[in-house]
């Protein structure tokens, strides 16, 4: 994109770049007709490429749009529009000025196990969400998970999502090696317990500030994940016996979601007085068509 006073389709004006990815980056737009900011993911290609070869990226993009319009959840971003412009698809989808999961680890290093709880119990409603839907999130890690300046947790970015059943097209579909589930590595397996497994193990990087399989190359860390049990975690504390049934290598051994939000909210709820002053847990849904959200500071 040349110039960052573009406009998209004649109405959406391109103003900053607020993530990248492997399939793209996504800008800061604003809505000419509704008068308002919207997130727009742009479908990058090398230059040169040819209308066939842009046709498997048009595909990429249509099905993460259909696939993430399909999860209606408050936990979940909202895809607004798919626009076709500059030879190829822009997937327009709601703002949300936050900061990412990865963000905030980053910047403030390992989190609090029932302030991660309570970021848990959000994820894993848009999730329950997504998978009464029939669709796989397939990419959940940390970079994808949402804070809002609000409060509100967010699980976005559904590029490489699948319709439960689907197979997977041609294009890279391993994910994130720290998050990826082991039956996805040794067997290119996608199941609900593969969305759990990745949860399970951006919530241990969330508290740890490591991977649960964290190595020195990728090879190392497919490796150890093939063939040896996650790194204990030393921070966790209540939160260890949620990871560990979320880290399982069997998916059909992984604990059931009933039971990780159940546990998952009593950690959080249990957190302390110092944890409960701070405002950490702001409300838990009593069903998951309702929003989780927690309170939130700017990161230090």
């Amino acid at each position: 994109m040349s110039g960052i006073d573009a406009v998209v389709g004649g109405r959406f004006e391109l103003r900053e770049v607020v993530g990248r990815g492997a399939m793209g980056c996504v800008w800061l737009a604003y809505d000419r007709v509704l008068r308002r900011e919207v997130a727009i993911k742009e479908t990058t290609s090398p230059s040169g490429t040819t209308d066939a070869e842009l046709a498997p990226l048009r595909e990429i993009a249509l099905r993460e749009a259909r696939a993430a319009a399909r999860v209606n959840h408050p936990n979940a971003v909202r895809i607004l529009d798919i626009v076709d412009a500059g030879r190829r698809p822009w997937i327009v989808m709601e703002h949300v000025p936050s900061w990412s999961l990865r963000e905030l680890t980053d910047r403030n290093g390992p989190l609090a196990p029932g302030y991660v709880a309570s970021i848990g119990v959000a994820v894993l409603d848009a999730l329950t969400a997504a998978h009464r839907a029939g669709v796989l999130h397939r990419d959940v890690k940390p970079a994808n998970v949402l804070i809002g300046h609000d409060g509100r947790v967010v699980l976005a970015d559904f590029g490489i999502a699948l319709r439960h059943g689907q197979p997977p097209g041609h294009e890279p579909t391993l994910g994130t090696p720290q998050f990826v589930p082991p039956e996805r590595v040794s067997a290119n397996l996608s199941l609900p317990e593969g969305d759990l497994y990745s949860l399970g193990a951006t919530l241990y990087n969330a508290v740890e500030g490591r991977g649960p399989y964290d190595r020195d190359s990728v090879e190392n860390t497919l490796g150890a994940l093939l063939r040896t049990p996650p790194d204990p975690p030393r921070c966790a504390d209540e939160l260890t016996p949620v990871l560990d049934g979320l880290l399982h290598r069997d998916p059909y051994l992984r604990w059931r979601p009933a039971r990780v939000r159940r546990e998952l909210v009593r950690v959080a709820r249990g957190a302390g007085p110092e944890f409960a002053a701070a405002g950490a847990v702001r409300a838990f849904p009593a069903t998951p068509v309702q929003c989780s959200t927690i309170a939130m500071s700017a990161p230090g």
